[in-house]
């Protein structure tokens, strides 16, 4: 078969596209036919060299989605999708035609959503999942969403609104503030970290009882905009991986940081995530993906280094 692969990290010169031998499932897996599949940020990082405990040599690739050709015959020819740190770092991933994995790591693919829709959702939605579930998100909170334009920004504010959170925006060009309010979401401005605390709390009187920052950036500024007992959940971090937060304030309010790592959950724990929320899509009460970049998988090398540069555009590989 077709895949990306690399046999050394620190250069994507390492990543080709390659003839490999077509993998055989073990007994307790599924061999999948790949019909799309997802290129992410962490998938570029990890052909630089960024998580070391990456075997090689390895095809890259978390999310996926297509069709079960061989395992458990209740499986065979059904439509799945999945994620997870297994692939692209412990075993071989999903940017290729096939791939092996577990067969409690595959989820039913929502109908509502085409092959390519299903690929670009994974890391995404699992992790802004993870983030709502672990800081508490449930009807009536009062939630900040730093960041909202992005791809998890997004998916945690849809998330939260089927979970009956109140919903706020935080992005950083009006246009971004526009668009919320198109999507029935009320957004803010961002501008000086100092500022956040009063539109907050303009806005959500007493605070957000959890902020969730998908930026990175706007830790310390957001314990200003906390609520009492409230939770500030985190994915990034500056490049040197420290900020300054100001402890007293969070500990005179009981607040808590919580960090969100969807490379912590394999592809069976993914799969358990995604049968949860997957049916919401059928529901038609999530979006369904636009603007995604359908790309032939022949030519993948060349969109991590567009990724790589910079390059926001949804990029979904197919085989």
């Amino acid at each position: 078969m077709k895949a990306l692969q690399f046999s050394a990290t620190g250069d994507l010169a390492a990543l080709a596209y390659v003839e490999v031998p077509t993998p055989v499932p073990a007994v307790g897996e599924v061999l999948v036919h790949i019909k799309a599949a997802g290129l992410n940020p962490s998938d570029v990082k990890n052909v630089l060299g960024r998580f070391p405990y990456t075997t090689l040599p390895r095809i890259p690739g978390r999310d996926f989605a297509g069709v079960v050709v061989e395992g458990p015959q209740h499986l065979v020819g059904q439509e799945v999708w999945g994620t997870g740190r297994d692939l692209g770092f412990f075993a071989d991933g999903s940017h290729a035609q096939c791939l092996t994995v577990s067969a409690k790591g595959v989820a039913h693919k929502p109908s509502h959503l085409s092959f390519a829709q299903a690929a670009s959702l994974g890391v995404p939605y699992t992790t802004a999942w993870d983030a709502l579930e672990r800081s508490g998100v449930g009807k009536g909170t009062r939630l900040l969403v730093i960041g909202a334009n992005g791809a998890v920004g997004s998916a945690a504010l849809a998330l939260a609104k089927i979970r009956g959170a109140q919903v706020l925006g935080a992005v950083r060009r009006p246009e971004q503030v526009e668009a919320l309010r198109e999507q029935g979401f009320e957004g803010i401005l961002l501008g000086q970290p100092e500022a956040l605390g009063g539109q907050v709390n303009a806005l959500f009187g007493g605070g957000a009882d959890v902020i969730f920052d998908t930026t990175g950036f706007w830790l310390p500024a957001a314990v200003a905009a906390l609520a009492p007992f409230g939770r500030i959940a985190i994915i990034a971090a500056p490049v040197d991986g420290h900020v300054q937060l100001p402890a007293l304030a969070l500990y005179r309010k009981g607040g808590s940081v919580v960090g969100i790592n969807s490379l912590l959950y394999n592809c069976e724990q993914c799969a358990v995530m995604l049968e949860q929320f997957g049916r919401f899509f059928d529901e038609d009460l999530l979006p369904l993906p636009t603007g995604l970049r359908e790309v032939s998988l022949a030519d993948g090398v060349q969109c991590f280094e567009e990724v790589n540069q910079g390059s926001a555009d949804k990029i979904i590989f197919l085989p």
